[in-house]
């Protein structure tokens, strides 16, 4: 697909009525890009900086008016959850963004297009090119859109970060393979058993972890997998 045309059908995903494309392209460029074509200054960054703060800001006023009895050091951790580089990863999967994405060649190689950081920067990219085109209530709405599977999981002032997920989608994005759980050992009585799973990408062994279920063992492995490979 030309690359014009991956520009339209992102920006149709959307769901707003465009006004400024380049905007969007620009968003979409990573500076290994702009670096390899000789435009220095075509890229996402200054873009991506903009959004850090208009999501913040959009974020803040969400909590502040969601949960009015938190107090503000529960606030600003949920804040800080819910705009962390791996919350803003699980978004740009779930929009396909890397394969939008324009990367210079190492980048490429180096699976830039699956790298959660570079997602998330590209998301915050995004936001910030949203505010410029369509102005901040528009822009809310986009952002709050886009976070409700995120938001749903707020639960007494707690965002429960399901790991497994965020395991899955990245390995599937870089990998095209879907992690393995193994439970490799029980221990201790039957009402009070501690289990230790495993976690497989591939036949590699990449995470393990322990828990009071097979479940929270799974979730400990996805985090230790996690954490190591997407450092």
């Amino acid at each position: 697909m030309h690359r014009s045309d991956k520009i339209k059908l992102f920006i149709g995903s959307l769901g707003l009525e465009v006004d400024n494309a380049q905007l969007y392209e620009q968003a979409l460029t990573h500076s290994s890009y702009a670096h390899e074509k000789g435009h220095r200054r075509s890229h996402n960054e200054r873009i991506e900086f903009l959004g850090d703060a208009v999501l913040e800001l959009i974020v803040s006023v969400y909590l502040y008016e969601t949960y009015p009895k938190l107090p503000e050091g529960n606030l600003t951790k949920l804040r800080a959850d819910l705009v962390c580089e791996a919350s803003l990863a699980r978004l740009a999967y779930s929009l396909n963004l890397g394969q939008y994405l324009r990367l210079g060649r190492g980048e490429i190689v180096g699976g830039g297009s699956s790298r959660p950081s570079l997602l998330a920067d590209a998301v915050e990219a995004i936001i910030g090119a949203v505010y410029l085109d369509q102005g901040l209530e528009k822009c809310r709405d986009y952002v709050l859109e886009l976070y409700q599977p995120i938001l749903e999981e707020l639960q007494e002032g707690v965002l429960r970060r399901d790991y497994k997920t965020l395991l899955q989608e990245f390995s599937q994005a870089r990998f095209a393979i879907t992690p393995v759980y193994r439970i490799v050992h029980e221990s201790g009585p039957d009402h009070s058993k501690i289990f230790e799973a495993e976690v497989y990408i591939s036949s590699d062994a990449v995470g393990s972890g322990q828990g009071r279920s097979k479940k929270e063992a799974e979730q400990a492995a996805a985090k230790e997998a996690w954490s190591k490979l997407t450092p």
